[in-house]
């Protein structure tokens, strides 16, 4: 099944910030989406709202599945979500916590022993199974949130900058494992403030102190916008 994400109007106000201002933008079902920026962007606040943690204060979040309108609930449903903070348990091992999300999403016990093999190969983490989480390198415990949340096949895959904080070598690893992943029925939407991770996608929504500047192909954009790279956006916007 493939989702895609519509948000029109959307504004959103934490205490006395305004986080988001109109935000009109499409995520097409079976790409992979980038929402560029810096910090302070209002990148993590769109993904709240796109995972249903936090409520416009203004707009509306219209979601698509296999091309017919379903409900946020219905959506949800087939939605997995990495947060930036970390979310996993120091004392479980990286087993365990596959054996935790099994349960949790209720996977059935014998796709859920192919799934694990082919996540635990496809991230190079299987020498790893018994390690806890809390002696995990930075970029292993980002590869083994992605496998948690990876494990029921979710038709939107929503990445709150899973890339921050590591290495260059697990940079790319992840980006490897998010294509490797993602086919025509997956949904990427993937927060960075990486500049040079935003040619990696296939449509980029660039958001500067909650505005929305630009969006489209990467090399659409810009060309419209005139600039060689996407920190020159930033620069000739400041």
């Amino acid at each position: 099944m493939s989702i895609s994400v519509r948000a029109e109007h959307v504004s959103k106000t934490l205490g006395t910030t305004k986080a988001l201002t109109q935000i009109n933008t499409l995520f097409e079902a079976g790409l992979v989406h980038g929402v560029v920026g810096p910090n302070g962007a209002g990148k993590t606040t769109l993904l709240r709202l796109l995972k249903g943690l936090l409520h416009p204060t203004q707009g509306t979040v219209a979601f698509t599945l296999q091309g017919q309108p379903c409900t946020l609930k219905q959506a949800h449903r087939q939605t997995g979500y990495f947060p930036q903070e970390p979310s996993l348990y120091p004392d479980l091992s990286v087993w365990e916590h596959l054996e935790f999300f099994r349960d949790l999403y209720d996977v059935d016990p014998q796709q859920f022993k192919n799934r694990a093999e082919q996540l635990l190969s496809a991230t190079g983490m299987s020498p790893f199974t018994d390690r806890p989480a809390g002696k995990l390198s930075g970029g292993m415990y980002k590869k083994l949130g992605l496998m948690c949340v990876l494990l029921n096949r979710p038709s939107l895959l929503l990445l709150d900058e899973p890339t921050i904080g590591v290495d260059p070598v697990s940079r790319q690893e992840l980006w490897d494992i998010v294509y490797s992943v993602a086919g025509e029925q997956m949904t990427v939407i993937l927060s960075t403030s990486y500049m040079d991770e935003a040619e990696r996608c296939a449509k980029v929504h660039i958001l500067q102190e909650g505005h929305l500047l630009a969006c489209g192909q990467p090399q659409t954009v810009m060309d419209d916008l005139h600039v060689t790279n996407f920190a020159d956006i930033f620069l000739k916007h400041e």
